[in-house]
């Protein structure tokens, strides 16, 4: 189960992603739905710095994948916002990723829900109103 809630501050949305590191498992794919700076990349954070890897994450929307690796697991982040079509994301080498045994991280998951597995979670962020955010799978 991936932990879900509700986040005020950047950190408690870092938290968040740092609580499901204690629920991920080698070949875990976890798919991540929300508009532009809804959180996904701040979640992220908190998932890799749990692994263990010190690497600094950033958004991989021009270069699609980011690997960091060095924590007790790879971890493979993806954005598929600038993808069109499927086809890009195989010829990037998708397959042999997913067989990797890491965690799999997907920003804009559904632009090609079909390529994922059926395990996958699936995480969806919301900006609420008042500018806090909510997680919820």
């Amino acid at each position: 189960m991936t932990p879900t809630g509700h986040a005020r501050t950047v950190d408690e949305m870092i938290g968040l992603g740092r609580a499901t590191a204690a629920t991920v498992r080698p070949a875990t794919v976890i798919a991540l739905v929300g508009d532009l700076a809804a959180g996904k990349t701040h979640w992220t954070k908190g998932l890799v710095a749990a692994l263990g890897c010190p690497a600094q994450v950033t958004s991989p929307t021009f270069s699609i994948v980011h690997e960091y690796r060095g924590g007790s697991l790879p971890v493979f982040h993806f954005d598929f916002y600038r993808l069109d079509q499927a086809a890009e994301l195989i010829a990037l080498g998708w397959d042999e990723y997913l067989d990797e045994n890491g965690v799999t991280v997907v920003e804009w998951a559904d632009k090609f829900p079909e390529l994922l597995p059926p395990d996958t979670r699936w995480l969806h962020f919301t900006v609420n109103p008042d500018g806090s955010r909510t997680l919820a799978s």
